[in-house]
């Protein structure tokens, strides 16, 4: 699923992740498992792991994260791996349920 996402595009769709388990303002224990499974599965290096480190204690800038900026050939991980985080604690909030709506309203549009 991720062979395809060079670094970047890896750190990219990590800040994306960390993002949205931000969604309704705090990170759950179990986001932060489904973070950590998900850099394994990334296979990041040390550097990386210790931004996301970072995200996890303070979320990405607003700016970063522009949807826009996700090729069309990414999208589908992008938004799975999305739905995954926020699902990870087993309760989807109002806050994380309308952006991740926002998010596919601007993918499909």
């Amino acid at each position: 699923m991720f062979e395809g996402l060079d670094r970047r595009q890896r750190m990219h769709l990590i800040k994306f992740v960390c993002s949205f388990a931000w969604a309704d303002l705090e990170v759950q224990a179990e986001e932060r498992a489904f973070v950590a499974r998900l850099v394994e599965r990334l296979d990041l290096d040390n550097e990386d792991r210790a931004q996301v480190r970072q995200w996890l204690e303070v979320p990405p800038a607003v700016d970063s994260v522009d949807p826009m900026t996700i090729p069309q050939a990414h999208r589908k991980i992008f938004l799975e791996a999305i739905e995954g985080v926020i699902a990870a604690d087993g309760e989807v909030s109002a806050e994380e349920r309308e952006t991740l709506s926002i998010l596919q309203d601007l993918f499909n549009g």
